[in-house]
C-alpha cells in the first residue's frame, strides 16, 4: 500500500449533515455527531426571506429518502437560512412520462422562481427542452448534461467525481472485511452508476488485488430501481449468502433494503451508505452496521448554485466537484473506520495530487 503523511484537511470532507434547517456543521476531527436521527431538513411553508425564490424539483422518493433528494434538500435549507432564500418543491413519479418533467419545471419558472434546481440526471433532457423558453430564469441540474453538447447559457450542470469518494469507501471495505469478498448494490445499470461501481472496486483492488468484488443492480434500465428497497434487500442478501461482509449501495431509497439486509445477515455484516451520511437518519439496529457513507456533497452544490444566483453571478455551463473542491468523500459516523481514517485519507491525498488516477467506468 502506497503511503503518505496523514491529511487533516480532509476531515473536513467527512461529513454531510443532512439535518435540521440550515445546518451543515462537522466537528473537528472529521466525525458527524452520531447516535441521533436527523430531522426534516427543509420547510419550504416555514421559508419567508426576500432572498432568491428557490424551485426544487426532486427525483423519484423526493425528500425523505435519506440519500440523494434530501442532501439536495439540506443545501437549499442552508440557503434558506442563510441567503433568506424562498422554496417551492415538486416531485417526480416512478414511470412518469418525460413530459411531466417538462412540465414540472415550467410550473416552476412561471411561478417565478430563479433558480430552479432540478435533482438527477433524468432531468437533463427536460431542462434542456425548457431553459431557452425562460432566458432570464437560472436553472441547475444535478448531474446534469446536455445529449447534444451543447450547454445552455442560462443552465449550470453540477457534476462530482462519485468515482474518487466511492475509491476511499472502497478502500474502507477492504481494509475492514474479515472475508476479502465484499459487495456492490447499484440502482441502475447507468453510466453514471457505474461510476460509483468502478471507483469502489478501484479502492478496494487498490488495498488487496486479491479481493473478491460482486456487483449487481437492482434493475437494467427502469428507474424504479432507485426506490425499491425490496429490491435492494434481495440484492445485497444474496451477496451475504455467497460470503461478502460489506456491501456498498448506489441505489437511492433502494438502500433501506440493503441496511435491512445487513441487519437481517447479523453481527459482522456491514453496510456502506452513499450520497449523504446515512448514520445519521438510520434506526439504531441499522447504525451497528453501517460502515461509512460516500459523501457526494450535492447540498454543497445546490448552496453553490443559489448564493450564486443571489451574487447576481448564476452558475453557467459545467461544475465539477471533486474531493479538491469537498464535493465527495467519507463520513466517519459510528467511529467504524476511526483506526483507518489515516490510510483513507492519504489515498484521498494520492487522489488529489494525480498519483492515483481513479477510473470513472468498470
Amino acid at each position: 500500500m502506497r503511503r503518505m503523511g496523514k491529511l487533516t484537511a480532509f476531515a473536513a470532507v467527512a461529513v454531510l449533515a443532512v439535518a435540521g434547517c440550515g445546518s451543515d456543521d462537522s466537528s473537528s476531527d472529521g466525525g458527524s455527531d452520531s447516535g441521533s436521527e436527523s430531522s426534516n431538513a427543509l420547510d419550504c411553508t416555514a421559508a419567508e426571506g426576500d432572498g432568491p425564490a428557490v424551485g426544487v424539483a426532486y427525483d423519484v422518493g423526493g425528500q425523505g429518502d435519506k440519500s440523494f433528494n434530501d442532501a439536495a434538500a439540506a443545501g437549499v435549507a442552508q440557503a434558506v437560512d442563510e441567503l433568506g432564500a424562498t422554496c417551492t418543491e415538486a416531485e417526480a413519479q416512478d414511470g412518469e412520462p418525460e413530459s411531466a418533467r417538462e412540465d414540472r419545471l415550467r410550473q416552476l419558472a412561471d411561478a417565478g422562481n430563479s433558480p430552479i434546481l432540478a435533482v438527477g440526471f433524468l432531468y437533463s433532457e427536460a431542462v434542456n427542452a425548457v431553459a431557452p423558453d425562460y432566458p432570464e430564469i437560472n436553472f441547475a441540474v444535478v448531474d446534469g448534461f446536455d445529449p447534444d453538447d451543447e450547454p445552455n447559457d442560462n443552465v449550470a450542470y453540477l457534476g462530482f467525481a462519485e468515482e474518487q469518494g466511492s475509491f476511499l469507501v472502497g478502500a474502507a471495505a477492504a481494509l475492514k472485511t474479515e472475508a476479502d469478498h465484499i459487495g456492490f448494490v447499484g440502482g441502475v445499470n447507468t453510466d453514471l452508476i457505474k461510476k460509483f461501481e468502478a471507483g469502489y472496486v478501484a479502492g478496494a483492488t487498490e488495498v488487496n488485488p486479491d479481493i473478491t468484488v460482486d456487483v449487481t443492480y437492482i434493475e437494467e434500465s427502469n428507474t424504479t430501481g432507485f426506490n425499491d428497497p425490496a429490491g435492494g434487500q434481495a440484492a445485497a442478501t444474496g451477496m451475504y449468502d455467497q460470503g461478502a461482509d460489506i456491501i456498498y449501495h448506489a441505489s437511492g431509497g433502494s438502500g433501506a433494503g440493503v441496511f435491512e439486509a445487513a441487519v437481517q445477515a447479523g453481527e459482522g455484516m456491514w453496510a456502506i451508505g452513499v450520497d449523504s451520511d446515512q448514520y445519521q437518519t438510520a434506526s439504531p439496529d441499522e447504525q451497528e452496521h453501517i460502515l461509512t457513507s460516500m459523501l457526494k456533497r450535492v447540498d454543497v452544490a445546490a448552496f453553490d448554485a443559489i448564493e450564486a444566483v443571489s451574487n447576481d453571478e448564476p452558475l453557467v455551463s459545467y461544475q465539477v466537484y471533486d474531493l479538491a473542491a469537498d464535493g465527495v468523500g467519507y463520513s466517519t459516523s459510528g467511529g467504524y473506520v476511526d483506526d483507518i481514517s489515516g490510510d483513507l485519507d492519504d489515498y484521498a491525498q494520492q487522489i488529489v495530487d494525480g498519483e492515483i488516477e481513479v477510473p470513472t467506468a468498470p
